[in-house]
């Protein structure tokens, strides 16, 4: 299977949405659409995010504007991937990572060391279990180090029984490429590589 890797940049926002608008997730239910708005920026202040629509509109803005950062997975011209990866700085900022990430601690930041923080996939539903969310993982990695990064950082959940948290990506993937567990939670663990 020939898959192509791509860094989301502004002039992809349009395959960004429409793979939104043409992928499930979070059971099927178009307006659990999240479109990643809030796990990119802390521009939320405001805004109004309370149908899949309007979450679209923002999200075309905020790739056109470089707040949503991130990769692609395409296949045969087709996007049927995404990993949302941006600095844990930023994320710390952001309304989804204030509401469910309270328990990751942010004092590396404070000293000065720079974290890639991997926090979403989202796969195509006849494109899963084929290694797609392990080759944007590892895409993740490479450019981190390149990006003079000290750590990347993921936070799956311990059990998928909840299929919304499946989007953290799953213990196994992380384990098989070096991430190593630093702290757990009761239904969370934080790991790094």
């Amino acid at each position: 299977m020939n898959i192509t890797i791509k860094k989301l940049t502004p002039e992809l926002a349009e395959d960004y949405v429409h793979f939104f608008d043409v992928t499930p997730h979070d059971h099927y239910v178009d307006e659990h659409k999240c479109y990643c708005v809030c796990w990119c920026n802390d521009d939320y202040e405001g805004k109004d995010f309370s149908s899949a629509e309007k979450r679209r509109n923002a999200a075309l803005q905020y790739v056109k504007n470089g707040n949503i950062q991130g990769y692609f997975a395409y296949h045969e011209g087709k996007v049927v991937g995404w990993c949302n990866a941006n600095a844990k700085a930023d994320c710390l900022k952001c309304a989804g990572w204030r509401r469910s990430m309270a328990y990751v601690p942010p004092d590396d930041i404070a000293s000065g060391i720079k974290v890639k923080s991997v926090f979403c996939f989202t796969i195509a539903p006849e494109m899963q279990r084929k290694g797609i969310a392990m080759m944007l993982l590892e895409r993740v990695c490479s450019d981190a180090i390149q990006d003079g990064f000290d750590i990347v950082e993921a936070y799956p959940t311990k059990e998928s029984e909840w299929e919304p948290y499946d989007f953290c990506g799953h213990l196994k993937m992380y384990d098989k490429s070096g991430f190593v567990v630093t702290l757990e939670t009761k239904q969370s663990l934080v790991m790094r590589k």
